[in-house]
């Protein structure tokens, strides 16, 4: 396991696809390096320009050169005014409305940029090539369409974050030796697949450190920390070393306050979440499934852990399967859910 200082690295900008929909990462999905200094979220959509079409503002170089130009940006009820580059194209425009309006923002949603042509004296979809040559006005318009959240998995794109399963908790968290069992198995089985795991410990000072019965050889980071969210400094540096990251599975207490908010930030941040029910608690059942509850409207995937190493395995002729088939070969236990079902 390693111990790590935080280092000035974030999380990393995505790019327009060329001629596609939606955006990616700079270094082929999930988390990059940072090249921006905008945050754009990992799976919020927006539409590509369209094939062809003029504009007010049309592409290649016309009409003043270098320099800043002026541009209006509209969403919603809101226009605020700006400056871009001289020839500044698609995605500039994309990372602008992000600056100007991402705590405003949806990242489940699809959005379209148009342009306000005045021969039309209306707003025209962005024309396919187009860049910034003058003064004009832009917009953002989301679209109806809703991105559905699968919950795939994968092993090259996932990692395990371990949350808080310390010794001091034993007498207090509901079913605690259950969820210790479960999260065993769910490091061993990441240690099988080759998934990183992180691993925090909250005030370890005065709460002690994980339990011994999880086995924490080869993981890739263990962390102390007085923040309830795992997600830290030194957590998203770990995680721009891990190339192509998409999902995390997250689990450990208590349910209702560290793993819901790690479980929101990092879906904020635009990252899958599955939070496995099977191996995370509370000191009180209700907050636990309320909390549960409030995460799978969210659109947070609320799953087992025998369905997590399934999904990742996703084959029996898969070269790790007998392994994973002696991990889950006795049941999970329950660990009070069937008690509310």
């Amino acid at each position: 396991m390693v111990r790590r200082r935080s280092r000035s690295r974030d999380w990393g900008p995505l790019v327009c696809q060329g001629g596609g929909s939606g955006w990616r990462s700079s270094n082929s999905g999930g988390l990059g390096r940072r090249e921006a200094p905008e945050r754009l979220p990992l799976n919020m959509a927006a539409a590509a320009p369209p094939a062809d079409g003029g504009g007010c503002c049309p592409a290649g170089p016309g009409g003043g050169g270098g320099g800043s130009v002026p541009v209006l940006f509209c969403f919603s009820v809101f226009a605020r005014p700006s400056t871009v580059p001289h020839g500044a194209g698609y995605e500039l425009l994309i990372q602008k409305f992000l600056s100007l309006y991402g705590d405003q923002l949806d990242m489940h949603r699809k959005f379209v940029v148009q342009l306000f042509a005045e021969e039309w004296s209306q707003y025209i979809d962005l024309p396919k090539g187009f860049v910034v040559s003058e003064r004009c006005k832009v917009r953002l318009v989301p679209l109806q369409i809703q991105i559905t959240t699968l919950g795939n998995l994968t092993p090259s794109s996932t990692v395990f974050f371990c949350c808080d399963m310390q010794e001091r908790f034993r007498p207090a968290i509901k079913y605690f030796g259950d969820i210790i069992s479960v999260g065993q198995r769910l490091v061993q089985g990441a240690r099988i697949l080759g998934i990183p795991v992180i691993v925090t410990e909250q005030y370890p000072k005065g709460l002690g450190s994980t339990v011994q019965e999880i086995d924490l050889t080869g993981v890739r980071l263990v962390l102390p920390k007085t923040k309830f969210s795992m997600v830290l400094p030194e957590v998203e540096a770990a995680l721009a070393d891990i190339p192509g990251v998409r999902s995390v599975v997250l689990f450990g207490v208590e349910t209702h306050v560290c793993i819901q908010q790690t479980a929101l930030e990092l879906v904020g941040r635009g990252v899958e979440v599955h939070i496995v029910a099977d191996a995370t608690s509370s000191r009180s059942m209700m907050d636990r499934m309320f909390a549960l509850e409030r995460l799978a409207r969210t659109g947070i995937i609320v799953t087992t852990s025998e369905a997590i190493l399934l999904q990742l395995v996703a084959d029996k002729d898969h070269p790790k399967f007998k392994e994973i088939q002696n991990i889950i070969k006795a049941s999970a236990p329950e660990s009070g859910l069937l008690s509310k079902v």
